[in-house]
């Protein structure tokens, strides 16, 4: 476990972590130009972390697990923090809500299936990357709205908040539908072995 933690992607995984509460702390005392900048090195990270497990061959299960939660958490509290401020328009707080009731909702259910061994394994659909796509260029727009009052940055910033809305429910309608006709092939295969 320590040698898959001392892994260079690992410890680009974990200094993201770290620039959560400074990217927090810059947004509430209305730094928004270090919130972007932090965020945008945060981005990096996410993705030099990815092409060194690749390039090194250090891929690690402890990487697979710490990487999607790494980015959960930076995405998730830069929606809730922004919403918080109330210096975001009120879309972004509906985004909020939406993001946080999908996740915790496919939480919950991943658990429970996992838990229960009717499902192992669960893969991030097309609809579901999109959507954090969305998510993570609607939040350096944010920012950058903050920082910039151009017209474009707005047009582009609402256009994004839509369509993580969009993007939320369809991707957690299809995580639904998804894990019910997984499960009921689970059954009827089940049901065919004791035949």
């Amino acid at each position: 476990m320590l040698r898959q933690i001392k892994s260079t992607p690992n410890l680009l995984t974990l200094l993201r972590l770290i620039f959560i509460p400074f990217i927090v702390i810059s947004v509430v005392e209305h730094h928004y130009g270090w919130a972007l900048g932090l965020f945008i090195a945060a981005g990096i990270s996410d993705g030099l972390d990815g092409l060194l497990a690749r390039l090194l061959h250090q891929r690690t299960l402890l990487g697979q697990y710490l990487d999607p939660i790494a980015d959960k958490l930076l995405l998730s509290t830069m929606f809730l923090v922004l919403a918080i401020t109330h210096h975001v328009d009120r879309s972004l707080v509906v985004a909020t809500v939406l993001v946080f009731t999908r996740d915790i909702m496919i939480l919950i259910v991943c658990t429970l299936l996992y838990v229960t061994g009717a499902m192992k394994l669960f893969r991030p659909s097309l609809f579901g990357k999109a959507n954090t796509l969305a998510q993570i260029v609607t939040v350096p727009l944010v920012l950058l709205d903050q920082v910039y009052k151009a017209p474009w940055i707005g047009t582009a910033k609402m256009f994004f908040i839509y369509s993580t809305i969009a993007l939320t429910v369809i991707s957690g309608v299809h995580y639904l539908v998804q894990v019910a006709f997984k499960l009921r092939h689970a059954s009827a295969r089940a049901a065919d072995s004791r035949k």
